[in-house]
């Protein structure tokens, strides 16, 4: 008999029970990419449950001998986006197909339901090619629709410093400005339009999700939370001369689960600006600090939609191949 409990990361009677919520989605990760996989840690999700712009509701399947042999959650937004509820769900391979997942995907939409959301949204994740065996059937049972796929790549370093050099060059109009673990002061309030151009330029696909709300104490914010989780973050910035402005900005995070692995984070350039190949110099003056101020990382992985054609071809320019592919699922409710 499989029961579901409420757990939460910042309980710490239920240090045990999270930490083998937090356990089923290593597996899951496990059994698509074997090594090569990523889940979030138990300390990074106790960060993330107690920032405030949210509520972070988490359930684990509980089996009959104290296991857990499923999890998931929904986070609701609580700056923006009010009607969407983002789900993650995960259940171990060797209790799949057994209705685990249909549970604990009921018991998630309950309580976004319950607190007014109506769109709910939840990926899918499978290697290159392969099919999304799992994925894909169980979600389009449920009343989901796919409305946005996503390749991942990977960049393996290092790479030629000499070559990195070489992509960086551009228009004199244009500099490139970098900082490591930090932001500076000066790049506040333009990151923060940036931020909030990144959620209505970048590709959304079907997704319906709404423009943004970021302003400088936001972006301190987030950085702050990089840091409280002990990621290492790198971010170049384009600041277009004439006018002074920040136009464009590209950041990787390095998680201490996986301390070889960079997170290709956002890489947005507004589109007044495009057409100078600021994506590239930004990726590739990016990717030489993490060589030069973090030489543990050996790769740099990065999910990009598959029409966001620019991107990917900046990625092949600079190396990166795909390994695996991503699918964004919807269901609005009527």
């Amino acid at each position: 008999m499989v029961s579901l409990l409420p757990v939460s990361g910042l309980d710490d009677s239920q240090r045990d029970l999270f930490a083998g919520y937090v356990e089923v989605y290593a597996a899951s990760g496990r059994s698509l990419f074997g090594d090569d996989h990523a889940a979030w840690g138990a300390d990074e999700l106790r960060v993330l449950e107690a920032k405030p712009d949210r509520r972070t509701l988490n359930v684990a399947a509980v089996g009959s001998d104290d296991t857990v042999v499923g999890a998931a959650s929904v986070v609701l937004r609580l700056r923006d986006n009010p009607r969407a509820g983002f789900i993650s769900l995960a259940v171990h391979p060797e209790h799949r197909r057994r209705g685990v997942g249909s549970r604990l995907l009921a018991w998630v939409e309950e309580q976004a339901r319950q607190a007014g959301r109506s769109i709910f949204i939840v990926e899918t994740e499978w290697r290159d090619r392969d099919t999304d065996s799992h994925g894909e059937g169980f979600a389009a049972r449920h009343g989901y629709q796919p409305v946005q796929h996503t390749l991942r790549s990977t960049l393996r370093l290092p790479l030629d410093r000499a070559a990195l050099a070489d992509l960086e060059r551009g228009s004199g109009h244009y500099a490139l400005e970098t900082s490591v673990d930090g932001i500076p002061d000066a790049w506040l309030e333009n990151r923060a339009e940036l931020q909030r151009r990144m959620s209505t330029d970048a590709p959304l696909g079907e997704l319906q999700l709404e423009e943004e709300d970021w302003d400088a104490e936001r972006v301190l914010d987030q950085y702050a939370t990089i840091l409280a989780m002990g990621r290492r973050v790198v971010e170049t910035v384009a600041r277009h001369l004439p006018s002074g402005r920040l136009v464009g900005y590209t950041q990787v995070q390095v998680s201490p689960e996986t301390p070889t692995l960079g997170y290709q984070q956002d890489t947005l350039v507004v589109k007044e600006h495009r057409g100078h190949a600021l994506g590239l110099r930004l990726k590739a003056a990016n990717t030489a600090a993490v060589i030069e101020h973090l030489p543990q990382v050996t790769a740099i992985r990065t999910w990009n939609a598959d029409d966001n054609t620019h991107m990917l071809a900046v990625n092949r320019r600079l190396g990166y191949e795909v390994d695996a592919h991503l699918c964004e699922w919807q269901k609005v409710l009527g």
